[in-house]
């Protein structure tokens, strides 16, 4: 309702939210197609549900619309109160109507290891075979100085694409070229959901987004390289993971489409980077976005399963990761049937920090670390984290290294042993816990996520699993003066065995029902070495070390581009394959682990 005050203005009473409101099909009618036309329909669509009070003209004398969809489908979003939401989910021509939420990021020697085990031979294929195939990378955005989109050798950009390489302060055209056709971004609207951490579990939208298709998270350029980054001699990072570089389908034309910030990505942003891929002419979809599994919603309300319908509809296979919610079963999302849904396995390599004991004992953790501990320097003070609280701390917070649970007089200096028996304390801020309080380093017991590297920068650091971190304890215990080291991290490559599921990554059968069955396929997901935005922040970089061009990550994320990358591969030997077809090829002609 609107009510004006005695002085002349308008006061909202209702709370305006962003609404998804979507129509199905496009229709002639409605000028699908036709921008003008179509975003005209949609604005007198509005303005017949705007609620009027009284003697008062319309809330709104020209609507709030956010974005409008009419290439793959029909729908827009806009700025509505709930009464508003609900009279337009009863017109005629809506299929449904949903809130504007928050979705979340699912954040080389991995396409050697696919080769070997899978036979797919991604170095078969001539450059011609593959060069018109696209992939539309919907993520948050691209680092388009990386070596990993060089165009050098490659044709002329396909005829059919339709594409832009839009401009922002940061980003000229210029910076787009024949490996890096198209770059789009997408903004939220100004006065939309208020951002706030108390509504965000309500999934309001917290995005906040800069007015350019440069990538200031470094996921998408990540994702973009791994499905069809061209071939870099000498990648690394750091010193580990040194090798060729290269995508799944390094001659394959890459778009990127911007629909994520820090803050998180927009459902309606997503939806209209969908719609325009299509448009764009791309022929694979890879998204590596997702809501959590405990906001699961049916496919009418789940903005990535509409656009993947109707991506499908027009012959473009739509990729999505499964999300990293595991182990727990029916935690997989994106699980509508027409998406190709990926979980995330390991590869044979894996980096090992290794702990030397007092006594000599060496304990294999894993890490990413670069710390300048070694074996002929000093040996530091071994210390569990429940012997060193602070004072009126529970020994059970600092035994989980609890922020501000340690005694920084009893932590200074050595090395913290803690557990992680509490998951509201995450290894990262765990780490941060002990660096900050002076420590030489930390080991930390899990068993999660122990076959995931943390990078942990120059501070040594080392995750192990329970039975190997009650030998620590054990020693601990054992000894009047323990002490300990922990080397910095070295690549060890053919590990064994793999691969395995990752443990973070989500299981079947579908989130919603049973009755589908989720994920399709497994792709390499944990340590995958990629193309990256480098990084400035010193926690990021060794120190005396230059931001790396690469990055080593590991999520659903990062085996969703794999799949993509394949799936191209596929589609430049049978370009006149449909989007059915190639899922087909890929599902039946994978190993079973």
């Amino acid at each position: 309702m609107v009510k004006r005050a005695h002085f002349g203005i308008l006061v909202l009473a209702y709370r305006l939210l962003s609404y998804v409101v979507y129509m199905g099909s496009p229709s002639a009618s409605s000028g699908a197609g036709d921008v003008e036309a179509a975003r005209a329909a949609h604005l007198e669509m509005l303005s017949s549900v705007v609620v009027a009070s009284g003697e008062l003209e319309p809330r709104l004398s020209t609507p709030s619309l956010t974005h409008s969809y009419h290439h793959a489908f029909e729908g827009f979003v806009a700025e509505l109160t709930e009464e508003e939401a609900a009279a337009l989910s009863d017109h005629e021509r809506v299929v449904s109507v949903f809130r504007d939420r928050a979705l979340q990021l699912h954040t080389t020697r991995s396409w050697d290891f696919l080769d070997t085990q899978s036979g797919l031979r991604t170095d078969r294929l001539g450059r011609r075979a593959s060069g018109d195939v696209i992939i539309g990378v919907i993520d948050t955005g691209v680092w388009p100085e990386s070596q990993s989109f060089n165009d050098a050798g490659m044709g002329d950009v396909p005829a059919r694409w339709r594409g832009l390489c839009m401009e922002g302060p940061d980003f000229k055209k210029s910076k787009c070229n024949k490996k890096l056709i198209g770059a789009r971004y997408y903004g939220i609207q100004a006065g939309s959901a208020a951002p706030t951490s108390s509504n965000a579990s309500l999934g309001a939208v917290t995005a906040a987004m800069t007015g350019s298709p440069r990538d200031t998270v470094g996921h998408g350029t990540h994702c973009a390289s791994t499905a069809a980054g061209a071939v870099v001699a000498d990648a690394e990072y750091y010193g580990l993971a040194r090798g060729a570089a290269k995508g799944g389908a390094p001659a394959s034309r890459v778009a990127t489409y911007k629909v994520c910030s820090m803050g998180g990505c927009s459902s309606s942003a997503l939806l209209k980077a969908i719609d325009d891929a299509v448009s764009d002419g791309v022929d694979v979809i890879s998204i590596s976005i997702g809501m959590s599994s405990a906001f699961a919603s049916d496919f009418l309300s789940d903005p990535i399963a509409l656009g993947a319908f109707h991506a499908h509809q027009r012959g473009v296979l739509v990729v999505c990761s499964g999300g990293n919610d595991g182990p727990n079963p029916y935690t997989v999302v994106n699980s509508a049937p027409w998406i190709l849904t990926v979980a995330a396995s390991s590869i044979d390599r894996t980096f090992q920090s290794s702990i030397v004991l007092g006594n000599g004992n060496v304990v294999k953790g894993v890490a990413i670390n670069f710390s300048n501990q070694s074996l002929s320097g000093d040996r530091f003070p071994l210390v569990f984290g429940a012997q060193a609280a602070g004072r009126y701390t529970p020994a059970s917070e600092a035994s989980n290294c609890y922020p501000g649970s340690l005694d920084v007089q009893k932590v200074a200096g050595k090395m913290v042993v803690c557990v992680g028996t509490n998951s509201m304390v995450s290894r990262r801020v765990k780490k941060l816990v002990a660096e900050g309080s002076g420590a030489s380093g930390l080991v930390l017991i899990d068993d999660t996520e122990k076959d995931v590297p943390l990078d942990a920068g120059s501070f040594a650091f080392s995750q192990v699993g329970a039975d190997l971190g009650a030998q620590i304890l054990d020693y601990i215990n054992s000894t009047k003066n323990p002490t300990a080291v922990i080397l910095p991290t070295e690549d060890v490559k053919l590990f064994k065995p793999a691969p395995m599921v990752a443990s973070f990554s989500a299981r079947g059968p579908g989130g919603l029902t049973e009755s589908i069955l989720k994920p399709d396929l497994m792709a390499p997901g944990v340590s995958i070495l990629a193309a990256a935005m480098p990084s400035t922040d010193k926690a990021d970089v060794p120190d005396g070390k230059k931001p790396s061009a690469f990055a080593i990550k590991s999520g659903t994320s990062m085996a969703c581009p794999h799949v993509a990358g394949a799936a191209a591969f596929v589609k430049s030997a049978h370009p006149g394959w449909s989007p059915s077809m190639i899922r087909s090829a890929l599902m039946t002609t994978g190993i079973y682990t």
